[in-house]
């Protein structure tokens, strides 16, 4: 395996910056990033793109076909529980807020 990956994004290649500039002279041209994986890219979705922006230019392009692969076809739903709980401010006021806890009604445990 190696330990890099191009960046995936569409445009990549056309960003003016120094790192991409290679050739010699009378025939440079701007190539694609390198991305490095490491420990804290390895398991993340960084280790195909080199920036946010190229990202984000991929995800739009590709957006989809992307959902195409898994679609939603109906909500999901989390049961939960609201309970009413009272809360002492900072100036030592007491207050209500409402409390959102998670439900398990999983009876196969």
């Amino acid at each position: 395996m190696n330990d890099y990956n191009w960046c995936h994004g569409p445009n990549c290649h056309k960003s003016h910056t120094q790192d991409r500039i290679r050739g010699v002279k009378g025939s440079k041209v701007l190539r694609t990033r390198k991305i490095p994986i490491t420990s804290w890219n390895k398991d993340h979705y960084r280790k195909y793109f080199c920036s946010n922006s190229c990202y984000d230019e991929f995800a739009s392009k590709h957006i989809e076909q992307i959902i195409a692969i898994a679609p939603r076809t109906e909500a999901l739903e989390t049961p939960i529980e609201v309970t009413t709980e009272t809360r002492t401010d900072w100036r030592g006021q007491p207050y209500q807020t409402k409390v959102i806890n998670k439900v398990d009604n999983n009876l196969n445990p």
